[in-house]
């Protein structure tokens, strides 16, 4: 049997702001995979690549609720070509890589509302000022009955269902 060669994990398009990122694994379960994350914005009437990264992929573990890891971005090349934008007034083009533990039917990124994926890990995208560009938006892991189980704020390491487990560990 042929051996997969290349694995998309997650892909995510805002439509609202124009973006896009892909999460990609080449050489998935072997011992020189690498993982690529390519952020993508809608100029004219195409997609066109304005950035992104790669490296050793990481664990793909299984979490208990809500993970956010591997954040990245690039400014917006093509819409700081658009009239009368410049470079200083270019938005940012942010992404990050959420695992979702098995009890999450949906995550919210912002306002946006995304049903988790069976693999249960994602990628998301969104556009900032470029003044703001270390800001995430707020990102919440709700239940199947559309309880929230865990968010984690713009500048937060730990979501708030960890930090409960943390405080009861004390």
């Amino acid at each position: 049997m042929p051996r997969r060669v290349l694995t998309v994990v997650s892909a995510d398009v805002d439509d609202a702001a124009g973006v896009a990122a892909i999460w990609i694994l080449w050489r998935p379960k072997s011992s020189g995979m690498r993982e690529h994350v390519e952020v993508l914005e809608w100029f004219g009437d195409q997609w066109c690549y304005v950035g992104g990264g790669s490296g050793s992929g990481d664990d793909l573990a299984d979490v208990d609720v809500l993970e956010v890891r591997n954040g990245g971005g690039a400014l917006s090349l093509t819409r700081s070509l658009d009239p009368p934008r410049s470079l200083a007034t270019a938005p940012w083009i942010s992404c990050v890589k959420v695992r979702l533990g098995q009890d999450v039917k949906h995550v919210l990124i912002g306002a946006r509302r995304i049903e988790v994926p069976e693999q249960r890990s994602l990628i998301a995208v969104w556009t900032s000022p470029r003044s703001s560009r270390a800001t995430r938006p707020v990102i919440v892991a709700l239940g199947r009955d559309g309880a929230e189980l865990s968010r984690i704020g713009p500048h937060d390491g730990l979501d708030t269902h960890t930090w409960a487990q943390l405080r009861q560990s004390l």
